[in-house]
């Protein structure tokens, strides 16, 4: 697998009402954490910017999940902006000449393409109109996400060993859906736990509401990391 700090796998959401909050949040997980999606939610209370400043200030990577999607010069302009936040990921939906234009201006800034939500299954699929699978529409675009200069891409755990057989290490897999033992499914269909979304082939894992509604989220954060530097141990 690539080489990547093991306690930097674990990336823990601040799914969280507003800034302030997600300091408090961050400051509560402490060392537990040192990797942190901030993503719309966020994005739409204000103070984004200097949220993520604060985060790398702490000595902390930041993920700007913001999954765009527009026409293929606005978001070449919108990541042009974005490259020198500081952030180390960044979504955006895979479609072709959206990823050609945002790749152009990327600079050091790894592109994560959003193959197929987690929220969504194959009755979501057939709604828009698509009569494949959903594994096969996720390999499709993580093959569009190579060609076209991207990074990695954001897949659940159930078609990370697809992708890491077709692709190996020229992309990322970054697995969000994350549902320890015992955690409740809420809204997503396609999740794997800890062990399982590693043993796939998973590069990262994005955790949300798992830690952020236990009784004690540094606990449940260690609790992770835990099980992930289990996976890893020589």
């Amino acid at each position: 697998m690539i080489d990547i700090p093991c306690r930097e796998r674990l990336i823990a959401a601040l799914d969280v009402p507003d800034a302030g909050q997600a300091r408090a949040y961050a400051e509560r997980l402490g060392d537990a954490v040192r990797f942190y999606k901030i993503g719309l939610e966020l994005f739409t209370a204000g103070g984004y910017f200097e949220l993520l400043a604060w985060l790398r200030g702490r000595g902390g990577k930041v993920f700007a999940d913001l999954k765009l999607y527009d026409i293929p010069e606005t978001v070449r302009r919108a990541v042009a902006n974005l490259r020198s936040s500081g952030t180390e990921f960044l979504t955006l939906h895979a479609e072709r000449s959206i990823m050609e234009a945002a790749a152009r201006e990327k600079g050091a800034l790894k592109l994560l393409a959003v193959t197929v939500l987690t929220s969504f299954d194959q009755r979501n699929l057939a709604e828009m109109g698509y009569a494949g699978s959903v594994e096969d529409l996720v390999l499709q675009r993580a093959r569009a996400a190579l060609e076209s200069g991207c990074d990695g891409v954001i897949a659940s755990g159930l078609e990370a060993p697809k992708i890491k057989a077709a692709f190996g290490e020229r992309l990322l897999v970054v697995t969000p859906g994350i549902r320890p033992a015992g955690s409740a499914m809420g809204d997503q269909k396609r999740a794997v736990d800890v062990a399982q979304a590693f043993g796939n082939g998973a590069d990262y894992i994005v955790v949300g509401r798992p830690i952020r509604d236990a009784a004690d989220p540094r606990a449940a954060a260690e609790a992770i990391q835990a099980t992930i530097a289990s996976v890893f141990k020589d």
